[in-house]
């Protein structure tokens, strides 16, 4: 087997747009390994020059040319990564010249602008999402009244994550609920969701995925074994079949796709920030 392909995400900030943007490209060549690296605030040719090191010395050890996913905006910046004889991807690149003839005017290229374009409001949205979603996890707190969304689901189906990324990318709040056996045993909601029934959405997975996320929190229990995955499975499945309750697999869904899916199924009309 080949040895999977160097990737690095190159930024002179935290590098997070740089990531996404290289993880949307990565996952269109599904027979290809890779081995990916995140290396943020590289923000002057020095430090450009140690990374590029860094990057030419990886490929040299794996035997194979690295590719760099750069949102630096100092074009001399890209030029030293270049030097790493890495493939360097701007993610700007393809979009400034429309955007200069479109605007008639040239951008500035100022390393750190992007973090001058904050925007407090919806900062501020997204500070009180978070702190609903961490007061409203798993249960803990069952006013659910200024939620914009209920996840429910058994234990380790992807309830919290889900519901930290819409916050903190969103600024929805979003509780979610944990289904319990007692809960399993009926093919109706819970008393203490019926109220809120339009803000439902049910989130369920492959038993044998979730018999594997569970062993590794509890090894060897009762909770981990692949009948008890099965039966609670099958039991929330058919609640959100009884009660028409929206629901998608979490198995092989990312969770910005989960997001997507449970705002547009719900009508969640929010910007992306």
């Amino acid at each position: 087997m080949s040895s999977p392909r160097p990737v690095f995400y190159v930024s002179d900030g935290t590098g997070i747009t740089a990531e996404t943007i290289g993880h949307s490209l990565l996952t269109q060549f599904t027979g290809t390994q890779f081995s990916t690296n995140r290396i943020p605030f590289v923000d002057n040719e020095d430090r450009a020059r140690e990374v590029a090191a860094l990057i030419r010395a990886r490929g040299e050890a794996m035997g194979t040319r690295p590719i760099v996913i750069s949102s630096c905006v100092d074009s001399a910046l890209a030029g030293v990564l270049g030097e790493s004889g890495a493939l360097v991807l701007d993610v700007f690149a393809p979009f400034i010249e429309p955007l200069e003839r479109e605007l008639s005017v040239t951008r500035e290229s100022r390393v750190g602008r992007a973090h001058g374009m904050v925007d407090f409001e919806s900062y501020h949205r997204r500070i009180n999402a978070m702190n609903f979603a961490l007061t409203h996890d798993d249960g803990m707190s069952i006013n659910y009244d200024e939620a914009d969304v209920i996840l429910v689901a058994v234990s380790r189906a992807g309830k919290t994550p889900t519901c930290i990324y819409l916050a903190l990318h969103h600024g929805v709040r979003a509780a979610n609920y944990p289904l319990t056996d007692e809960d399993l045993e009926h093919d109706r909601l819970p008393a203490r969701l019926k109220a809120h029934r339009r803000k439902l959405f049910g989130l369920t997975i492959d038993p044998e995925r979730l018999a594997q996320i569970r062993q590794e929190r509890r090894p060897n229990s009762r909770y981990a074994q692949l009948e008890t995955c099965r039966r609670e499975v099958t039991a929330a499945e058919a609640l959100f079949r009884a009660e028409r309750i929206p629901s998608l697999s979490t198995t092989n869904t990312s969770i910005e796709e989960i997001s997507s899916k449970v705002m547009s199924t719900l009508g969640i009309d929010r910007v992306m920030y």
